[in-house]
């Protein structure tokens, strides 16, 4: 038997059309590319993207069909989000950051051939347009098209100007694809994971739930994760579907726009990167400054340390959580917020325990298994494989790229993926990541977090950012080698370092060398850049090497 409820198909068009009815007025807030603040409303949103949609039908797009976009957080790029999606197309976000001929391999591999993109982007593109041989149409977002060599380029507003609103929205089925991101690919060519609009609807709901983001119409966020980071971690869907105002920062990431826009708009939360929230802080520190309104920061990306946790909690009042997901899981996993069993510990332990990656979201199943499968104790203490299962992860790249099964999906026997981190899950539920598998040093047949020993490290005065990799060693296999880059002006010792790290560490996890380096390359996403520093020092020879 069957229960007897109506069939409402979970189609993203529901959180625009959802804001429109209920909190039409509420703003979406630009720092536009050229310049000025743009400010729109959710009705106006609804409007322009039905435009778009309009627009699009005209150029041929269709069901399935993929639009690109390269482009910073405004509200036109969530316009073409819902433009696009609404008819459904697919969206798919690409990242600046990526080196050209990579990002000339994505676009290929999507198969776009309708591209949006920034006024900031139009040299870089047309460097590599002769290499796009499938997109027809490139769509600036300007008011009037400045002069460029792209073909057959029009200005956003000339395209959307005087369009009817009467395109229907979302009369598919809800698993049809809605989005595609593509991994950062440090292993080979990147890989595409393409997400549906039932499975991004539900993964927004279940960030927001209250033991996660539990954000409100009465709040406002500024949303610095990129749009092109696995969905913008959903917030151009849970945005709309509470009604709160949100804040685009555009191209201006630096920590002073940031700041300004945090005060000017009333920003009671912003999501963004550690490295972002780092530069802030020290601003803030530097100029003596205090948010009136910001009451949490979202930390996701990267392992926020416990300086920056402490620094945020007891120098400016504004509470961090740290949540971890990936690209494949849409990309929410956990959320840092403190259970009733937390809440209850030292202030010092409940720091400690906000560095950690935080609680499964619901909808999201967890285990940790050894090498052959079985599944360890939830104890804190044993590591394993990171294992994850839900309605928002995914079960096969686009294309089947890096299928293990007969059926093309990446799933083990079980249905669960493989994350590709060593984490424990304490009794309490809370994920502790100690590594990513092939970021582990194994030294002596023992394993070392590099993890670990970065997030100590960037508590020691003057370190900017530290990164930890294995290095050659005759005897143990391999040993830690310990990369800093100082702040402005510091020069943090060797010894010293060392020094900090005693007694905080296992002795057989100490570095056997520290080495300042100038800059730690980060990757596109904002992560450390292990694998250009293993090629870089790939034959670096530790002190003392000779005696062993």
């Amino acid at each position: 038997m069957q229960g007897l409820m109506q069939d409402w198909p979970l189609t993203v068009d529901r959180a625009l059309a959802h804001a429109r009815a209920l909190n039409p007025r509420r703003e979406i807030v630009t720092r536009s590319v050229e310049g000025p603040i743009v400010r729109e409303n959710y009705a106006q949103m609804w409007d322009r993207s039905k435009q778009l949609s309009h627009a699009l039908g005209e150029l041929g797009v269709t069901l399935g069909d993929r639009v690109a976009t390269l482009a910073w957080n405004t509200a036109r790029h969530m316009e073409t989000w819902y433009g696009a999606m609404g008819i459904g197309a697919v969206v798919h976000t690409l990242n600046p950051r990526l080196h050209p001929e990579q990002l000339v391999w994505i676009v290929t591999h999507g198969g776009a051939e309708t591209l949006f993109t920034d006024l900031t982007f139009l040299p870089l593109l047309e460097k590599i347009q002769d290499h796009l041989t499938l997109v027809k149409r490139f769509v600036v977002y300007a008011d009037v098209l400045p002069a460029t060599t792209l073909r057959n380029a029009v200005a956003y507003e000339k395209l959307i100007e005087g369009r009817p609103l009467d395109t229907p929205w979302g009369q598919f089925d809800e698993q049809t694809a809605a989005g595609l991101c593509y991994t950062s690919g440090t292993t080979g060519q990147p890989k595409g994971v393409l997400y549906s609009h039932r499975s991004n609807l539900l993964h927004a709901m279940a960030v927001n739930q209250g033991d996660a983001w539990g954000l409100r119409a009465k709040d406002c966020v500024l949303a610095v994760v990129p749009m092109f980071h696995a969905n913008g971690w959903t917030l151009p869907f849970v945005a709309p579907m509470t009604g709160m105002k949100m804040v685009m920062p555009g191209a201006k990431l630096d920590p002073q726009s940031l700041y300004e826009l945090i005060e000017a708009e009333g920003v009671t939360m912003a999501a963004g990167v550690p490295t972002i929230w780092a530069a802030l802080v020290a601003y803030m520190q530097a100029n003596k400054l205090k948010p009136r309104t910001l009451e949490r920061v979202l930390v996701g990306g990267a392992a926020a340390s416990e300086n920056l946790v402490r620094a945020f909690e007891a120098d400016f009042g504004i509470e961090v959580t740290h949540a971890w997901g990936m690209t494949e899981m849409s990309p929410g996993g956990t959320s840092g917020t403190l259970c009733p069993i937390m809440i209850e510990r030292s202030h010092d332990e409940r720091i400690r325990q906000k560095t950690r990656q935080g609680r499964a979201l619901f909808t999201v199943e967890m285990r940790i298994a050894d090498d052959d499968g079985a599944e360890v104790a939830h104890d804190g203490q044993t590591p394993g494989r990171l294992l994850v299962r839900g309605p928002a992860i995914s079960k096969a790249y686009f294309r089947g790229e890096g299928a293990r099964n007969p059926d093309g999906t990446v799933l083990e026997a079980d249905g669960f993926f493989d994350t590709g981190d060593i984490a424990t899950i304490d009794e309490a539920g809370y994920l502790h990541i100690t590594d990513r598998a092939k970021d582990l040093i194994k030294s002596g047949g023992e394993w070392i977090s590099s993890i670990e020993i970065e997030n100590i490290v960037l508590g020691a005065p003057g370190v900017a950012c530290a990164a930890v990799i294995g290095a050659k060693h005759p005897k143990w296999d391999e040993r830690p080698l310990l990369l800093v880059e100082a702040k402005a002006g510091a020069a943090p010792a060797r010894d010293a370092l060392l020094a900090f790290l005693d007694g905080k560490i296992a002795k057989w996890w100490m570095p056997d060398d520290v080495v300042m380096v100038e800059k730690i390359p980060l990757g596109p996403t904002g992560k450390i850049d292990k694998l250009a520093l293993r090629k870089q020092f790939g034959d670096y020879v530790l002190p003392g090497i000779g005696g062993n």
